[in-house]
């Protein structure tokens, strides 16, 4: 069961999993919860950094093309050896800056 709770409201879920591992039910609870928030941890990044859920581009597939470009900078730049900074100022900076951009195409 999931909770999922608003300032307007409170919704409950059952939530189903198909597996073959013989574990006990904390660890597949584990196993799911680790799954989940990696996903929830990649697309928080991804909307902080390039504000995915504004995108209204909704044409053919531009969509699924758009998300691949997303998730290409995204992971150049989390993989640039620069100073340690956001990724939204590494992107704002790779915008402002073409050495710092071709510097983040070579990493």
């Amino acid at each position: 069961m999931s909770l999922r709770e608003t300032p307007e409201e409170a919704t409950v879920q059952s939530r189903y999993y198909v597996s073959s591992l013989a574990l006990p039910a904390e660890r597949l609870l584990a196993a799911a919860r680790t799954h989940w928030s990696i996903g929830n941890q990649l697309h928080w990044s991804l909307d902080v950094t390039f504000r995915e859920d504004q995108c209204r581009i909704r044409k053919d597939h531009a969509s699924q093309n758009m998300d691949i470009l997303r998730q290409t900078d995204h992971n150049l730049l989390k993989n640039e050896a620069g100073p340690e900074a956001v990724l939204q100022g590494k992107c704002l900076q790779a915008g402002w800056d073409r050495d710092y951009l071709l510097k983040v195409l070579r990493s």
